[in-house]
């Protein structure tokens, strides 16, 4: 009689071979050609962008990290109960920290089968695949290592009879502008299948002093974060940036509801980035943006789902109303 032999908790599958390279080439090369200079966020996570990030989420004026992980505190046992979930997707896991909340209250429903983290560092994926397998008894994981604007269609289909959830958290879709935002979440809606759930977390719009305060920390964390995007400039496309010479701007558009973040030249300032054989120009004060992050009403939330096929089942805030993890299913 051949042994059984019982499939791997533990699958990481990586997408990237190469290509984020490609990637961040290609967008500077378009962005820094604009008429209007812009990068895309994503960039900013380098090994030490990754570390500042976590500075900022612990500071004060910060918000949105503890709103967010007291929702699921409070929550997560009521979203499993109204889901039925039997398998999670995580996009952007990082470190799974607060996705445990998630993981322990299916685990204590009797509902937990699989997770499925998506990350672009594969470090990461592994280490907290393999913490997660110790900790919950049963538990599969398959990690994915790619970049959510390429890689969706590498997301395994279910593999249990139970609807998923699909969680998108910390605010990540304020980063897409309006039209780009109602095309991903398309995207999303095709990996539901016809009784999953997208559980997505959004900043709401609120005083604009507080919105800018979590934006401008008075230790400076945040302004070195988004100086940090010269510095893997300079080591990833062998570009000649001084960060010094940039200061830190972040400001909320009352028109646009969204936060934006730029980087003002303090002088007039030529950079080479020798990779790709191009030569800017800034004049003093020219700006690049870096990240617009949008902040939501109820309306927009509900607007963005039925543009995308999906209706909003149930929202869940912290008491304050500062922050809104949003559940949504597929409409009809």
């Amino acid at each position: 009689m051949e042994p059984v032999i019982a499939p791997a908790r533990v699958v990481v599958e990586s997408h990237l071979e190469g290509g984020e390279h490609r990637t961040l080439a290609d967008d500077v090369l378009d962005g820094l050609t604009k008429p209007f200079k812009e990068l895309p966020p994503k960039h900013f996570y380098d090994a030490r962008g990754a570390e500042l990030f976590d500075r900022i989420c612990d500071l004060p004026e910060y918000y949105p990290t503890r709103c967010e992980r007291a929702i699921l505190q409070a929550d997560s046992a009521s979203i499993v109960d109204l889901t039925g979930a039997t398998e999670l997707v995580e996009l952007g896991s990082g470190t799974a920290a607060k996705t445990r909340l998630l993981l322990r209250a299916m685990h204590e429903a009797g509902t937990l089968h699989r997770y499925v983290p998506f990350d672009v560092t594969e470090s990461m994926v592994r280490a907290s695949a393999h913490e997660l397998v110790d900790e919950f008894d049963g538990l599969r994981v398959h990690g994915i290592v790619g970049d959510f604007e390429r890689h969706l269609d590498r997301i395994p289909p279910p593999v249990t009879p139970g609807p998923r959830i699909l969680a998108f958290l910390g605010g990540t879709i304020g980063n897409f502008a309006p039209g780009t935002r109602r095309r991903f979440l398309r995207s999303l809606r095709r990996l539901l299948g016809e009784d999953g759930y997208l559980l997505v977390g959004t900043d709401l719009v609120k005083d604009p002093a507080v919105l800018e305060a979590a934006y401008n920390d008075a230790q400076g964390v945040t302004a070195e974060f988004n100086r940090n995007v010269l510095h893997v400039l300079n080591r990833e496309l062998q570009a000649d940036f001084v960060p010094d010479a940039f200061e830190h701007v972040a400001f909320f558009d009352r028109d646009r509801e969204w936060i934006e973040m730029r980087l003002r030249a303090r002088r007039p300032q030529r950079v080479r980035v020798g990779a790709l054989g191009l030569r800017v120009t800034f004049a003093a004060g020219e700006e690049l943006r870096t990240e617009i992050s949008a902040k939501f009403t109820r309306a927009r939330i509900e607007g963005d789902l039925a543009a995308s096929g999906m209706e909003l089942a149930a929202q869940y805030t912290d008491p304050d109303g500062l922050f809104a993890l949003n559940l949504a299913s597929v409409r009809g």
